[in-house]
């Protein structure tokens, strides 16, 4: 008897099994999703897209977040049951914690980062982040991104301003030739058990110092003489261009987001490939110029999210619900 195997969605552009959900999206081509979203309820639901059409009541579910506001934060818990949003669920997979201003936001994952140490955030010392992990940190609480909103000179009229620093992802991946590592490393060998971890309801997070520092202060310069640390990919909003028949700042969507929103954005790498910039008779050299993330509005409480590699559905659905938060300091 003759088995396919089936691939991830890296080469196979499609979401298979749970454990894809957090494995990287395909190299060419996006993977098309929506997201609904229930006010009432404060939840955000996930869909993959079955057909071409914006705006469709069917879809094959894949991820459901559910928003509490606390004192000093909001949380976002992302769990893979549609209705069974809690932290001790065996459904619970990360959660996305943002400051009190909603400028500032952490996505925590219940499994580890492909190295658990070995990526260094720019800005940051080597004494801070030792191989060995933190004892403060409780089991199955990884912080693998830090996302940043900064103030919007266009106000209203035109998308935030926005970075994000992928703890998880180092930069090579976008070079030519490059991958993302360890994947296998994280595959748990039963896929029953997957995305299983220990029940969180007696654990403590870390706590989370959110400086008042520009993003831009955090991402700086760092000593190029550390060894054996990475530097982490760092994605950025693309800047929107002005459309002087419209009269506003627009971004090109191809058709994929129809209503103009303050939440709507395009991510790209921040840092530039080192060769010389393409010319029209020869392809960009690295994945650098590509757009990696994009989210908009199409109706009511009905948003797409479109992603693609090094980027997961999991870290992408967590940056999208950043977007949805308010941002009392930025516009």
């Amino acid at each position: 008897m003759c088995k396919e195997i089936v691939r991830s969605p890296e080469f196979s552009g499609k979401i298979t099994f749970p454990v894809s959900l957090k494995q990287p999206g395909p190299r060419d081509g996006t993977i098309q999703c929506f997201i609904k979203r229930d006010k009432s309820n404060l939840t955000y639901h996930l869909f993959l897209c079955l057909s071409p059409a914006l705006l469709v009541e069917n879809g094959k579910f894949l991820l459901s977040a559910k928003r509490s506001r606390r004192t000093t934060c909001t949380e976002y818990v992302i769990s893979m049951d549609a209705d069974n949003i809690s932290r001790s669920s065996s459904t619970y997979i990360g959660k996305l914690r943002s400051n009190f201003l909603g400028t500032k936001f952490i996505i925590y994952d219940t499994q580890p980062p492909y190295n658990n140490s070995q990526l260094l955030p720019p800005g940051r010392s080597r004494r801070f982040y030792s191989k060995k992990v933190s004892p403060k940190v409780p089991t199955g609480s990884y912080n693998i991104a830090e996302i940043a909103y900064e103030l919007n000179v266009l106000g209203t009229r035109g998308p935030r301003r926005m970075q994000c620093i992928m703890h998880s992802i180092p930069a090579k991946p976008l070079e030519p030739g490059g991958f993302v590592p360890g994947q296998a490393e994280l595959l748990p060998r039963n896929l029953e058990d997957s995305f299983r971890s220990i029940s969180f309801s007696k654990s403590i997070d870390n706590s989370v110092n959110f400086s008042s520092s520009r993003f831009s202060d955090i991402v700086g310069t760092r000593d190029e003489e550390e060894e054996g640390k990475e530097r982490p990919l760092v994605l950025r909003n693309k800047a929107p261009r002005w459309h002087e028949q419209l009269q506003c700042w627009c971004l090109n969507f191809r058709g994929r987001v129809t209503v103009a929103s303050v939440k709507n954005f395009q991510l790209i790498a921040a840092t530039q490939p080192a060769a010389g910039a393409p010319t029209p008779s020869q392809p960009a050299p690295s994945d650098h110029d590509k757009i990696i993330l994009q989210f908009g509005k199409v109706g009511k409480d009905m948003f797409t999210m479109d992603y693609r590699y090094p980027l997961s559905a999991f870290q992408a659905f967590a940056i999208c619900l950043s977007s949805f938060d308010t941002k009392l300091a930025c516009e």
